[in-house]
């Protein structure tokens, strides 16, 4: 319980509402249900302040039924605040939440058994095992079934994830290719379909858990998933035999038994049904129902992942919203380009929206996206035009960026219903995916400075792009089909079929129409010619400084560029930006080395802990303030944000 209250902070946003108490924000626009709207951002953080008490209840056993309720009341209110934070961490958080709220979790070394003795040291009735046992077998094994999506088993959803310094052992022997392939998605796919049955049975469970402590382990490293690693570490204790604790407590040296919880063995228990000789009559409706409630349970949790034939309307280029499907990094995406087009009706005047002030807007989920331009609506009476949005798409069956919205579609007027599918949405174009060998290969043939973005778009549809001056060498190859290329300033149009290839200008715009039949597939290479000149220009830093210190260097060095020695610069003479740049670089260099063991990974990693949960707690303290004495001035709220968010 209290490793799911830590967690809130990061899952469910307390450190983004600090701004906002400046900004007097205080809407949500993505609620998963349309009633739900926040309270003011002081109650929302007396919220948060409740729900932590209620999980510190969970965890102490004190006043146990009224701590789940003060957790599971709030928690689910804030999930389903925000469609777009919606994740299946957060979700099992949520469930587990709801099972503790049912469960007897109370009856040993609980605070509940010091005052009511039939709590203390009690039997807890199997069927708590079990449906907590089934829940976390379920996590695992659905993920594991998820990952057998072609993705996964090919080995691209996780694919630059093999570099990590955690794989650096794996690479010893195996190439970065066969790390990924083998380790990642092979490992893990191997071990979410077996590690909850390694779990369960007493002979397989010492080496699963072992694998599956190592396995999380990593995870908090390699990802931001907050609490959630954490969190299945302290559900392997749940598969091992009920008195486990005991045997533990009763190996600490005598004078500390005292304080600890009872190693005696537990009192027989009114929720409990004993056969043989301890039996007390047959078994009670309560009992009953238990079963029943612990069987319907664990169907419902088999059957939600696979139940995206109902809900349609959540459906995109996967089904259903990321959050309830335990597809857990099968899938990877990010935009490539987003571009949103509004038209005044009344004067007909065309303008843009910029992506960056309305950051909602590239959540793939089709109902965000029909929600986000009613924002808009009131000031656009000509309706918002998604025209041009492409959505990137790595490991969801194909190898290049995609659209995900018809441009031609008035997304204010656009339909959308939870039950039917979107007709709006475009889409997957699986007929792609035999070219992600080949593009791989492309991009194995480019030297190190050059660089390839692939595209692939529908036919009567075209991109508009801009060229920027830094990207001197840019030009534009046709894999597939067959497109028109428009520059716009210049007024020329060039036709390119497959294997043909233009140079594109710097500084202009251009627009590439898809004129073929059938989907076009393109790509451009370019080279950033700034970014290589400045690298160029820190590679002869170093090798003069080398020069300088080993002697080889006769002619006297600039009085610019004796910093690079570690000598001051002198008085009126400007830092060379380069020159900063090099030594801003050689720093970071230097306490990336100082800080490369593992006490220091662990105390950056604790440091950060510290200074997010200092920032929640005053920025909690801030708000109960406010509630009771008032808010202060906006210039002191400003000042305590600004403290509350030193580092």
């Amino acid at each position: 319980g209290l490793l799911m209250a830590l967690d809130v902070p990061q899952e469910r946003g307390l450190g983004h509402l600090d701004q906002r108490y400046l900004d007097g924000l205080e809407v949500c626009r993505f609620p998963l249900l349309p009633f739900l709207q926040p309270l003011p951002l002081d109650w929302m953080y007396l919220l948060y302040t409740i729900m932590f008490l209620g999980a510190l209840g969970i965890m102490l056993g004190c006043c146990y039924r009224l701590s789940c309720i003060a957790f599971l009341c709030p928690y689910w209110y804030l999930l389903l605040l925000d469609k777009t934070s919606w994740n299946n961490h957060s979700y099992l958080y949520g469930l587990l939440g709801f099972q503790l709220a049912l469960l007897g979790a109370d009856r040993y070394g609980s605070v509940d058994g010091l005052f009511r003795a039939q709590k203390q040291n009690a039997h807890v009735p199997l069927w708590n095992y079990a449906l907590l046992r089934a829940q976390v077998f379920i996590v695992y094994f659905i993920a594991g079934l998820k990952k057998l999506d072609a993705d996964w088993v090919g080995g691209f959803s996780m694919g630059t994830l093999a570099r990590h310094w955690l794989f650096a052992p794996f690479r010893l022997v195996l190439s970065e290719e066969l790390t990924s392939r083998l380790v990642v998605h092979g490992g893990g796919l191997v071990l979410d379909l077996s590690a909850g049955f390694l779990l369960f049975f007493d002979v397989t469970r010492p080496l699963a858990l072992v694998f599956v402590t190592y396995f999380h382990c990593m995870n908090s490293q390699l990802f931001s998933i907050g609490m959630f690693s954490y969190t299945m570490l302290a559900t392997n204790g749940l598969f091992c035999r009920p008195e486990w604790p005991r045997g533990l407590l009763a190996r600490c040296p005598p004078w500390l038994q005292g304080w600890l919880p009872s190693t005696k063995p537990p009192q027989p228990s009114p929720d409990c049904h004993y056969g043989g000789q301890r039996a007390q009559g047959g078994i009670r409706l309560r009992q009953h129902l238990a079963a029943a409630f612990t069987i319907l349970y664990v169907l419902e949790q088999l059957f939600l992942p696979y139940s995206h034939f109902i809900t349609q309307g959540y459906n995109n280029w996967t089904n259903g919203l990321y959050g309830y499907s335990w597809d857990m990094m099968v899938h990877s995406r990010f935009h490539q380009h987003v571009k949103i087009t509004y038209k005044d009706g009344l004067t007909g005047e065309v303008g843009y929206l910029k992506p960056g002030v309305s950051e909602p807007v590239v959540v793939p989920i089709p109902c965000v996206v029909s929600w986000f331009p009613m924002l808009w609506a009131p000031s656009l009476p000509g309706g918002l035009w998604g025209t041009h949005r492409i959505w990137g798409c790595c490991g969801v069956l194909t190898p290049c960026p995609l659209r995900l919205v018809d441009p031609r579609v008035d997304l204010v007027r656009a339909p959308w219903s939870p039950w039917t599918p979107t007709p709006w949405l475009l889409p997957l174009l699986v007929d792609l995916s035999p070219w992600r060998q080949r593009l791989q290969e492309l991009e194995a043939q480019l030297d190190g400075h050059t660089d390839a973005v692939f595209i692939a778009d529908f036919p009567g549809l075209h991109l508009e792009n801009f060229v920027s001056e830094d990207l001197g060498n840019t030009s534009l190859r046709v894999l597939q089909g067959k497109v028109v290329v428009e520059l716009v300033e210049q007024q020329q149009n060039h036709s390119l079929q497959e294997g043909e290839g233009m140079q594109l200008p710097a500084g202009q715009y251009h627009k590439v129409h898809t004129v073929s039949p059938e989907p076009s597939c393109y790509m451009y290479l370019y080279v950033n010619t700034t970014a290589l000149e400045l690298e160029h220009n820190l590679t002869r830093l170093r090798e003069l400084r080398e020069r300088v210190l080993n002697g080889t260097e006769q002619s006297p060095l600039p009085l610019e560029l004796r910093p690079i020695l570690g000598e001051p610069l002198p008085t009126g003479v400007p830092l060379d930006p380069v020159v900063s740049l090099f030594l801003r670089r050689e720093q970071r260099e230097q306490r990336r080395q100082r800080e490369s063991s593992l006490a220091q990974r662990l105390q950056r990693f604790l440091r950060k802990k510290f200074f997010l949960f200092r920032r929640s707690a005053l920025m909690t303290l801030i708000a109960l303030r406010n509630l009771v004495l008032g808010r202060p001035s906006p210039e002191r709220l400003a000042q305590e944000v600004t403290f509350a968010n030193w580092r």
